[in-house]
């Protein structure tokens, strides 16, 4: 069995490995890393309020906005009038756009899915738990360290 040390410098790597890649694929599509971001959350959410994209950003309410003019130019994204409060903008991922960066994550969830199904039903099932919830603990890691770094 590894010893505590080895097993950190591991998961390390393990975790430089995905934020390099998330940062290789932001490169490639021309985006910077939170726009990548961006488009993730709005691919997995469908939609969301320019507010609520300010605060899983961690982006300033005027930083978001720029951030939303910058992925409607390029086309990723549109608004629309929020159908309840004509105050709020709703952001929706333009469904074309998204498939250009499908195609740059392909090969990574191509690799991932082979690493994965060398598992056994049980051990896979033991991995999707963590995912769900390691990204609910890394969210929250992530604001905590917004909040105390100044």
């Amino acid at each position: 069995m590894a010893s505590s040390d080895e097993r950190h410098v591991v998961f390390r790597r393990y975790l430089d490995a995905v934020g390099l890649h998330g940062l290789a694929g932001a490169e490639a599509a021309g985006l910077h890393a939170t726009e990548w971001y961006a488009i993730s959350l709005l691919d997995l959410e469908g939609s969301l309020t320019s507010g609520e994209l300010s605060t899983r950003t961690g982006l300033t309410t005027g930083a978001t906005t720029r951030l939303i003019d910058r992925l409607e130019r390029a086309g990723y994204v549109r608004r629309t009038a929020h159908p309840a409060d004509r105050r709020k903008v709703i952001v929706e991922p333009v469904p074309d756009a998204l498939a250009g960066i499908e195609a740059i994550v392909g090969p990574a969830r191509h690799h991932i899915a082979e690493v994965i199904a060398r598992y056994t039903p049980e051990q896979q099932e033991v991995l999707f738990d963590y995912f769900a919830r390691a990204a609910p603990a890394y969210r929250a890691a992530s604001e905590e360290i917004r909040r105390t770094k100044g």
